[in-house]
């Protein structure tokens, strides 16, 4: 998990890359808050430091190898904070060190990216710690960081981007609590958008297609989520779907991150956009076929999209034992 706290340019200097290379940007007047242990996080906390902000990364493990990276690669604007956004506790604490630095200058940015996808698998088999485990960190948790934070924001009239995802806005099989907590966050950044613009605070959400991150996991964490499963079905259930279906939902995660890009700078580009742009957009959907799922799942039929859904994104698995046996 990752989140970033955007701080402000390093005594006040420009940064010239984005007036010479992006038309349309200011120079942001605060700090920059985020996450940053893996995934995008980490490579938007090395972005933004070379770009010359004064950076806040909240980690989840400030002693473990991402945190000790940043540390060893970054230059002294960026700050490693532990911050577990499930613990309340951690988040306050963040908070003051962060407002202990930034004084009366207030925060220009925060990004919340911390992320976990679970195992996938149909949502009839998704264990509901598993669901809850989804919305404590992709939605729960950026809402407290962001209602935290919000003083900050509003003080220098800054920039909240909350990083969700295309699967927030696409139907995906397998992906329902993911996908759940996801669309959540998408709504919650509309509302707030709304409601923060009184204050002068833009509100963007970046929704990306498939990027190759470690949201996914490890096998031995996949070897635990599957036993989850198992432990939590009933013996109907687990009659109906068979044991071998079950264990093959593993597969499915190989199956999508072959088709991820291991290039994270549309990512990174968008969220530089949402930060530093005068007039930054409400939604961002960087990846090959996000933006044309998102208008194609919005404006065609629900049949038809069903349809092409299923030729875009099959996985050749096998079926549930019960269905096997119908056929």
């Amino acid at each position: 998990m990752c989140q970033v706290a955007l701080g402000e340019l390093l005594n006040g200097k420009r940064s010239g890359i984005y007036r010479d290379r992006l038309p349309g940007f200011n120079d942001p007047p605060g700090n920059t808050c985020l996450r940053g242990d893996s995934g995008f996080g980490h490579a938007l906390s090395k972005y933004l430091d070379e770009l010359g902000f004064t950076v806040f990364v909240g980690v989840l493990n400030e002693k473990g190898p991402g945190a000790e990276e940043l540390r060893r690669t970054c230059s002294k604007r960026v700050s490693v904070l532990q911050m577990d956004i499930t613990n309340p506790q951690q988040i306050k604490d963040a908070h003051s060190k962060v407002v202990e630095k930034v004084q009366n200058r207030g925060l220009w940015a925060v990004v919340n990216n911390a992320g976990i996808i679970g195992l996938p698998a149909d949502g009839e088999l998704i264990p509901m710690t598993n669901y809850k485990q989804c919305m404590a960190v992709n939605f729960f948790g950026a809402v407290e960081v962001t209602k935290a934070f919000l003083p900050l924001l509003r003080k220098s009239k800054g920039r909240l981007v909350n990083i969700s995802s295309m699967a927030g806005g696409v139907p995906m099989e397998k992906l329902a609590a993911y996908s759940s907590s996801k669309a959540a966050l998408t709504m919650f950044s509309a509302v707030m958008r709304q409601e923060l613009s009184k204050w002068g605070v833009k509100v963007s959400v970046i929704q990306p297609g498939g990027f190759k991150t470690s949201i996914a996991g490890t096998s031995e964490m996949w070897d635990k989520l599957e036993q989850d499963i198992l432990d939590n079905l009933t013996p109907e259930v687990l009659e109906d779907y068979g044991q071998d279906y079950i264990l093959e939902q593993r597969d499915y995660l190989k199956f999508i991150s072959r088709c991820n890009n291991i290039d994270m700078s549309p990512v990174l580009l968008d969220i530089r956009h949402a930060v530093s742009a005068k007039s930054p957009f409400a939604f961002y959907s960087p990846g090959a076929m996000a933006y044309p799922m998102l208008c194609f799942v919005s404006f065609s039929p629900t049949g038809i999209f069903d349809y092409f859904s299923k030729k875009l994104h099959h996985f050749r698995g096998s079926m549930p034992k019960a269905l096997t046996k119908q056929a």
